[in-house]
């Protein structure tokens, strides 16, 4: 489970309402760290009703591969920290920030209110769906 959450796959999150947001994320420590900040509803959501869900998921049609991963538990806001910020926007945007839009510098360098989106999961569960392509 831990490789395949290292990957830089696109997590689906929701929230009370219900209301579901494809996400970018880290994985750290039995953890999703999701960064966001006032630009999106996500924490004032969260600071209201913090049950949240997510799941990641691959389907490759070619392959046969489809696996899942599902988490759910009580999520909190916490305070933003440059380095991992770091840490996940590499993985999806590569080690050379000079190349990353800026909006994503901003998020490291700017004060542009940017928080962390905590889940450690209450329920985690991996399926493998995969199936033999003829």
């Amino acid at each position: 489970m831990d490789d395949f959450l290292a990957r830089p796959l696109t997590a689906r999150v929701a929230t009370d309402g219900p209301t579901v947001r494809p996400t970018w994320y880290l994985w750290e420590d039995g953890a999703f760290w999701i960064l966001s900040g006032p630009w999106s509803r996500l924490p004032a959501l969260v600071r209201a009703r913090s049950r949240i869900a997510l799941t990641v998921d691959v389907c490759d049609l070619d392959t046969g591969v489809v696996l899942q991963v599902l988490a759910n538990g009580d999520a909190e806001v916490r305070p933003f920290d440059v380095a991992r910020g770091r840490r996940k926007l590499v993985r999806y945007l590569g080690v050379d920030e000079s190349r990353w839009d800026s909006r994503f510098r901003e998020y490291l360098y700017g004060d542009v209110g940017a928080v962390w989106v905590y889940l450690r999961p209450s329920r985690l569960v991996e399926k493998d769906l995969s199936y033999r392509v003829p």
